[in-house]
Formats: structure tokens, sequence, C-alpha cells
């Protein structure tokens, strides 16, 4: 699968964009990172107010937050929300007072094990405040009262998500799913909103066998949400993938649906190893991303999940060292690439129907060998055209016929198109 002629640059630069706002599981950094996405590919935006029920969750109030600092008696701001936007635990209260550190302390968060580094923390469901700062900036403060100033609202308001739609040829649906409720965190999930952006631009330059829907929600309560409001009819989602991780230096991993034996869980298999990749294919866990709403048992479906270093894999995981350094153009191109070839394959897998089956039919009267003269691969080439007649009985598709044969599937569904074309086989 050739690469989209840019993309690594253009999908970093996106992630630039993106990283300075402060986002959450709700709030005006959710819909200001919409509106930049928004500017790649049309997207349709939903506001579901606060108090919804969403099955066994209700829509929180909404967050959003102007300044928060802690100064010291001079004045300066020795943790200013300003700098990082993980400075301050996501959804704290209002505050606006004066301490001493010995109180204080009991609302700052720290890693003592990596001194230089911030942590990402948050409180969404239960009313508290706090901030977040670097070890070694906390052993620097001195005994003494400091103003503590956080100037947040936590009102009624709306649980934000949005939906992009790549039309197909067919109805079902391939669900790709990404969360866009953290704040400067490079790789989770900048990185997969925005492989997510450029798969949705890649296939709407073809005309794609599935329809392709993409939703960029807050993570747990945003897929819930989606759920919720669409489980009359998510019974058209047939494959689907969560994108997160998407940047960072490490190998592939792609999480197996629930299911564990679902289209999508085949084909990104058959993918990884037949591009040699290094690469890592697990099983499910209901720990993790999104794919855990997805493959909850009332729904119950075909949904993986494929990050590069998966969830808590890495040092840098929620803290501020996910920065733009810890992602590249390079990695986010591969990301893509693999997503790429992996809908290739779910777009051609086909079952067919042998319409010759007494015997081999003669290929050479109806021109198919000749027509494969002067191709380096002619041998297997024609090898895969009678694999295909083989296995075509209306039970076995191109993705069974490549994995059996051992034949790449690109020359497999290149086979079972000059059959079709010939009127040997019929879908």
């Amino acid at each position: 699968m050739a690469p989209v002629t840019g993309a690594g640059e253009e999908m970093y630069a996106l992630v630039e964009r993106m990283y300075p706002l402060c986002r959450s599981i709700t709030g005006d950094g959710v819909r200001a990172t919409l509106d930049i996405v928004g500017e790649y590919i049309p997207l349709r935006r939903h506001e579901v107010p606060t108090g919804t029920q969403v099955l066994d969750w209700t829509v929180p109030q909404e967050w959003n937050i102007r300044d928060a600092y802690i100064a010291d008696t001079a004045g300066n701001r020795v943790v200013d929300f300003a700098a990082s936007s993980l400075h301050v635990l996501g959804y704290s209260v209002p505050v606006s007072a004066t301490m001493p550190l010995a109180e204080l302390r009991g609302h700052l968060h720290t890693l003592p094990e990596h001194p230089g580094w911030v942590p990402y923390r948050t409180s969404y469901y239960k009313p508290d405040w706090g901030f977040c700062l670097a070890q070694e900036t906390l052993d620097a403060m001195e005994d003494g009262d400091y103003e503590v100033r956080i100037d947040s609202t936590l009102a009624d308001g709306h649980l934000t998500y949005a939906e992009h739609v790549v039309p197909g040829q067919v109805p079902d649906e391939v669900l790709v799913s990404c969360h866009v409720c953290h704040p400067s965190l490079a790789n989770d999930n900048l990185a997969g909103i925005a492989v997510a952006t450029f798969l949705a631009l890649a296939l709407a330059r073809q005309t794609p066998y599935h329809t392709y829907r993409f939703v960029f929600a807050p993570g747990t309560i945003g897929a819930i949400t989606w759920l919720a409001r669409n489980a009359e009819r998510v019974d058209r989602v047939r494959h689907g993938l969560v994108l997160a991780c998407a940047g960072d230096p490490g190998q592939l991993t792609y999480k197996q649906s629930r299911r564990g034996d679902a289209e999508i869980d085949r084909v990104m298999r058959h993918v990884l190893t037949a591009s040699e990749r290094p690469h890592r294919v697990t099983e499910f866990t209901p720990y993790g991303y999104d794919e855990r709403q997805y493959c909850s048992p009332g729904f119950n479906l075909g949904v993986g999940s494929l990050t590069r270093t998966p969830y808590a894999g890495y040092p840098e995981y929620h803290t501020s060292a996910d920065d733009l350094d810890f992602v590249s153009p390079e990695a986010m191109a591969d990301t893509l690439a693999v997503c790429r070839e992996a809908f290739a394959v779910l777009d051609r897998d086909r079952r067919y129907v042998n319409l010759s089956p007494h015997g081999e039919p003669q290929l050479g009267r109806r021109g198919l060998y000749d027509a494969l003269g002067g191709r380096s691969d002619t041998k297997q080439a024609q090898l895969a055209m009678l694999w295909v007649l083989s296995l075509s009985d209306g039970e076995h598709g191109l993705l069974d016929v490549a994995e059996r044969s051992g034949l790449p599937f690109d020359t497999v569904a290149a086979a079972a198109d000059a059959l079709h074309g010939a009127g040997l086989i019929k879908a």
C-alpha cells in the first residue's frame, strides 16, 4: 500500500496544533480539538446534555478552566496552568485560598521515580481539586503560605463527540474510534486522532466497499454515550478498530476483540505477519481503551485495538514526558500504513462460488494465462487462480485462500478479479 504523500509530517503538524489545548471528558477543549479536526474532514458534532442517562451511566456536568496557579508570597507562580494543562487535576472544582505548604501537600501529585516529570491525574466523578507538578519543583518549595487559585467551572452543560462517515458501496460499517479527552499528551492520544483523521482522508480518495464511521469521543463515557444513542443501529457495525498510542517508537501491538475470531482479528494478524513488521498480537482483556465498551457482552462487536506500545506500557505514559519529542512522523505514518493495508484486505475479502466446478476450467482458452505474460510472478499468479477456483465454494473467503495457500492477499485478490471478469466465479 503506497503511503499518503507527506502524511507523517502532516499528522505531526496536526498533533502540534492540538497539543497545547486542555481537554477533558467535557468542555471547550474537546470542542476546540474537534474544530481543528473539522478543518481536515467534515464532522457531525453531537452535544448530549448533562444528566442524560446513557446505559448505566449519566452524562456528567461540563468542566471548563481558564487559569490556575500556586504562587509564593512574592507572587511568583511556582506551578502554572498556563505553562502546561497537566498542572491541574482534571475536573478540579474552583479554589481561591491561601494555605501553608503542609496543608497544600495533600492536594499535590508528583512522580518521585521521575522527579522531572509532571503526572496526569483526574477526578471526574468525585468533587476534588489538586495540582500536578514535578517532584523537583515540590522539593524546592519552602515551608510557608501559598496562594492557591483554580479558576474553573463545573456546571450543567454537554458532553461533546463527533462522527465522520466515508460512504461505501454497502451500508455495513467499519467503526474507527479514538478518544479525545486527554490534555497535553502527544501519544495518548493526539497521535491516534491524527492517524484516524488521515485514514479518513485516504479512504475518501477511494470508493471503499464498506461504509467507514469515525467516532471522536471522550474515553469511556463518550463511547458509552455513542453506544447508548446508536443501540438500534449498532448491528450495522461489522468490524471495528480503536486507535490509540499511534506515534511512539515501539513496535505495533494489536489487541484482539473479545470474540478473538472476529474478521478484523484475522485481518490484522494476517497483515502484520505478512508485512514482516515487528509486532505483537495480544488477547482481549476488559481493561484498556474503548474496545472494552464496544466488546461488552451486550454488544459484543468485532472491535480490536491497534496501538504501538499499549496502554501503560511505557514510562512516559500519562506524564509530561509524553510530549512532542516522544512521537514521530515516521511512527504515525507506519501506523497509518498498517490501517490502510488492513482495511484494503477487509474491503476486498469476498466469498465466491465457482461457476465451473466440475474439473478445472480451461484458463488458456479464456486468455487468463496470456494476460499474465511478462509478469515476474507469473507462476504465483497462476497458482492463485487455481487456489481461488478450488476454494470458491461459498464458504471460504479470499483471506482463507491467502492463509491456506501462503500466497500474498493482493495476488489472490487480483486472481479473483480476473476469474470474476472471465465469468468463472461469482460473489
